[in-house]
Formats: C-alpha cells, sequence, structure tokens
C-alpha cells in the first residue's frame, strides 16, 4: 500500500499544474482562431467578399453573411494585425492581441474624383473596354501554377410538388395507399455538401491537364431517404415476384410514348447467370476495399476538373457564356462612379443586353492597367426553359461574383468566386406500366398499373472557390509532382465546426451549419 505525504502530494499537484500550463501555452502560441463579422457602419448590413488578410500568404474572405474565421499558425505577437479591405470601404487594419470584437464595423470611402485623374486621364467607357481587351493576354495568368484552395460544393432540392393518382392496379399490393405512403416518406426538401482543401498544380489556361493533392474533404448528406427507398425497392420487388413471371416484359406507356423494358433476371436471385454476376461484383467489391483507390482516384479526377472549370469559367475565356468583353458590341455599358478596392482607385461599370444576351451585372477595373479585378453578373431572363406534353423545364437561376488579385508572377488569376444556379422541373403526364408475356395462351396481357403523376422538383446547386496563394511553377516542376489518389471525403451526418479547426475555410452559410442528417428507424 503507498501513502502520499503532505510533501509528495504538494509536489504532484505542482507537476499536474505545470503541465497543464505548458500544454495551454503550446496550444495558444501554436495556433489562434479569429471569427467575427463584418457589417457596413452606416446601414448596418453585412460586407460579403471582403479581404481578411494576415499576412500575404494568410487570408480569407468573408461569406455572403460578412462572417469570416481565420486561423493563425505560430505566437501572437503585440505587432500582428488583421487588414481588412473591402470594395467602397476604407481598410481597417485591427490589433490581433487580446481581440475580441464579435462585430467589426467599416466606414464608406468617398473617393475624390480628382484623386482618380491625377492616375488616368477621363476615359470614355468604348476606351476602357478597348484598353481591357488589348491587356487580357497580359493581364491574366495562364502558366504553370501551383494554386493552394478550399472548394465547397452544395445542392439543394425541393420537391413543391409530388402528386400520383391510381387509377387501376390488377395487383392488389400495388394501391393508392401504398403510394402515398411512399411519396410521404420521401423528403421534400434535402441537400448535400462536398468540401475540400488542397492544392491545385498545372497550367491556369483552360482545358490543360492539372495535377492534385487533397489534403482533407468532407461529405454532408442524408442518407436517410436512400434507406427509405431501398426499404421500398425491397417491398416492390417482393410483391413483383410474386405476381410477375419470369419471361415477361414491361411496356411503359405515357400519353404517345412507349417503350419496352426486360425484367432484369436479378429481381428473382437465383439464376445460374446471377448467381455468377454476384460471384464476380463480390470479388470486385472485396479488392475495392481492401485499396479504396478506385474511389480515391474518380474523387480526385472528378474534383480537379470541376475546379479547373470553375477558375476559367469567366469573361477571359472568348467562348464563355459570360462574353460582354468579347463581344461588347451586344451589350449596353456605362461608367457609374469610381471606388477604391485593396489598393487601387477602379472604374465601375455596369453592363446589361441590347437584345438576346443572358446576363447584366457590375464590373470593376483598375484604372492603372484596365484588369478587371471584379465581376457581379445574374442572368436576365430564363437561360433554357421549354414545355412540350406535360413535361417543363425552367432554367432559372445563374448569379455570382468572380474576385481576381496579382499572384506572385505579377499576374491576375481568381481569388474568389460564388456561384448559384437553378432549375425548375416539372413532369404532368399519365402513365400506364403494363405486363405482358407472349408464351401465355390467350391474351398477352398479365397485369397492369395505371394512373397519373404530377411533379415539380426545385434543384440550386451553389459553387464556392477561394484560392489563398498562387505560386508560379516551371513546367520541370509540374512534371516532377507525383499525384497520388489518397484521400475520400469524411462522411458527416451533421455540420462539425471542428473539422476544419485549424484550417482556413470559406466560413459556410447557416444552411450548413444547421445541416443535420435525419436519423433512420
Amino acid at each position: 500500500m503507498c501513502y502520499f505525504g503532505p510533501k509528495s502530494i504538494i509536489m504532484r499537484t505542482v507537476t499536474i499544474l505545470f503541465f497543464i500550463s505548458v500544454i495551454s501555452t503550446f496550444k495558444l502560441s501554436g495556433q489562434t482562431t479569429i471569427s467575427s463579422k463584418l457589417m457596413d457602419s452606416k446601414t448596418e448590413q453585412p460586407i460579403p467578399y471582403a479581404t481578411i488578410q494576415f499576412s500575404s500568404n494568410n487570408g480569407v474572405i468573408t461569406n455572403e453573411n460578412g462572417e469570416f474565421s481565420i486561423s493563425i499558425y505560430r505566437a501572437i505577437q503585440p505587432q500582428d494585425s488583421l487588414v481588412i479591405s473591402c470594395l467602397g470601404y476604407e481598410t481597417k487594419s485591427l490589433a490581433v492581441k487580446g481581440f475580441e470584437k464579435e462585430t467589426i464595423y467599416l466606414n464608406p470611402k468617398a473617393v475624390d474624383l480628382d484623386e482618380v485623374l491625377l492616375t488616368n486621364k477621363k476615359y470614355t467607357v468604348d476606351e476602357i473596354l478597348d484598353s481591357i481587351k488589348a491587356r487580357l493576354n497580359t493581364n491574366y495568368d495562364k502558366d504553370y501554377a501551383k494554386r493552394k484552395l478550399f472548394f465547397r460544393e452544395s445542392f439543394y432540392n425541393n420537391i413543391d410538388k409530388s402528386v400520383v393518382n391510381l387509377d387501376k392496379s390488377t395487383i392488389p399490393e400495388i394501391n393508392q395507399q401504398l403510394i402515398d405512403s411512399l411519396l410521404n416518406d420521401v423528403p421534400k426538401t434535402s441537400s448535400n455538401h462536398v468540401e475540400l482543401l488542397g492544392n491545385l498544380y498545372g497550367k491556369i489556361a483552360p482545358y490543360s491537364k492539372q495535377k492534385m493533392d487533397i489534403l482533407k474533404a468532407c461529405r454532408l448528406e442524408d442518407e436517410a431517404s436512400e434507406v427509405n427507398l431501398e426499404n421500398y425497392e425491397e417491398r416492390f420487388n417482393k410483391i413483383f415476384r410474386k405476381y410477375v413471371k419470369r419471361d415477361s416484359y414491361f411496356k411503359i406507356k405515357s400519353g404517345w410514348f412507349s417503350t419496352k423494358e426486360d425484367i432484369d433476371s436479378s429481381l428473382f436471385g437465383d439464376t445460374e447467370q446471377v448467381k455468377k454476376e454476384k460471384e464476380v461484383t463480390a470479388a470486385l467489391l472485396s479488392e475495392q476495399r481492401k485499396r479504396d483507390s478506385l474511389r480515391k482516384a474518380g474523387f480526385l479526377n472528378f474534383r480537379k476538373r470541376i475546379i479547373h472549370g470553375l477558375e476559367n469559367n469567366h469573361f477571359v475565356d472568348e467562348d464563355n457564356d459570360l462574353n460582354f468583353i468579347h463581344k461588347s458590341n451586344r451589350y449596353r455599358f456605362k461608367v457609374e462612379d469610381y471606388a477604391f478596392m485593396d489598393d487601387m482607385f477602379v472604374y465601375v461599370i455596369t453592363f446589361e443586353p441590347k437584345r438576346r444576351e443572358d446576363y447584366k451585372g457590375t464590373f470593376y477595373v483598375n484604372t492603372e492597367d484596365f484588369a478587371v479585378v471584379r465581376v457581379d453578373y445574374q442572368n436576365v431572363k430564363p437561360l433554357r426553359r421549354f414545355r412540350l406534353l406535360g413535361i417543363s423545364l425552367n432554367q432559372y437561376l445563374k448569379e455570382g461574383t468572380i474576385i481576381f488579385h496579382k499572384n506572385s508572377n505579377d499576374k491576375y488569376s481568381v481569388k474568389y468566386l460564388d456561384e448559384s444556379s437553378g432549375q425548375r422541373v416539372g413532369i404532368k403526364r399519365p402513365i400506364k406500366i403494363i405486363e405482358k408475356n407472349k408464351n401465355v395462351k390467350g391474351r398477352r396481357q398479365q397485369n397492369m398499373v395505371k394512373g397519373d403523376v404530377d411533379f415539380i422538383v426545385n434543384n440550386l446547386e451553389k459553387t464556392e472557390l477561394i484560392v489563398f496563394e498562387t505560386e508560379a511553377l516551371t513546367e520541370l516542376d509540374y512534371n516532377a509532382f507525383k499525384e497520388k489518389a489518397e484521400v475520400l471525403p469524411e462522411y458527416l451526418k451533421k455540420y462539425d465546426p471542428d473539422f476544419w479547426k485549424g484550417y482556413n475555410i470559406i466560413e459556410p452559410n447557416q444552411a450548413i451549419k444547421e445541416f443535420k442528417a435525419i436519423e433512420s428507424e
């Protein structure tokens, strides 16, 4: 039996306190995270897309709600500060040490026109556009570069209407009650989100090959709805196995249209062919689980194509839909004002289509080198719309913001991109599913399910990209980098504020913060 006297207890307590203080000091000196919100001092409205800079390679941008978080990876010094800049506002510097502000207010900056004219003569809007076009190839980077970035993609689905009226069914188990229960179990609203942090290597120019190093990724998704639908699928399969003949086929009719579908042999699950297919599939899945390389490579290749496409999805590309520079004769332009943005004066120019073009917006041009440094755009009409025989599509929304900055090549490249696109799909048609069998004497028709469907689904996609740092590469550096697919997104059932702790990302919006998967029974 051990006995600790007063002196021993004191020594143990001192030792524990010492270790606690060492650990605390290490954490404080190793990393500090600052979170806040930017507001306009006059209107008290949030300020989106403002730049929060701690050093040349450590900065973030506020989200559409003016919120941000920035992590600092070393001990805080008394002279350390955050520099906050935004289009149309006075630049603000705040000491990091002792920072406790939940809200930061910025004052709008008044620009003196005479101050602008000291740097440049007064240009007409046509002269400005000509200067922009003349310098597109020299202003914007297309060379090899390493881009450290954070990417987020969100999908929001809303079923605005879901009605199925069953007129006739020769199968007792397939009735209106079953259909209604299925519709009730399908979530009316759903969303999923993918986030990743990584490095992209390659030429910034469109359609050039890229390599990627994914550092960390996550997926927020509600799998409960998939589980429910799988349960219904098995339920329907049991019904079909009971009533449907093996050598039958389905004829599906909707108004004038019809199609023939053979019955999948796996419905009955005991044929030799199906057994062989299951054995092969099981072997492939087993091998895939061991290595998981196919899924990792697929995730990496798909995301790098998406991201590289995004950083070239703008007016610099002549074939892009946002073509207000290359096809300026199709738009009306007006110099609305001058503004101050990141230590540069900019022309504030609005554009709108003369006739059939799709977008209107505002762009900001550096008065020194005539580079477009920011574009805010939105569609003026549906980008695609048709209605035919009860099927309708309305691609009603595409809007966003693109911000450029000068990189280590002393050329402009994408710093931040935020784009939303939405479409509405409707189906209002009669439908008839007929089981037929040519081997049965008499009538070929065996069973029939007949009814009307009326669905309206609204889909919204939101994409965000922030490039923290763009570093020049040589072709030799690019070829020497060996791409490895080692990361798959971690599945999260709800938003976890600690998942990205210690990393700089785009502050999530309220919908993501409130995301939570429904627990399935």
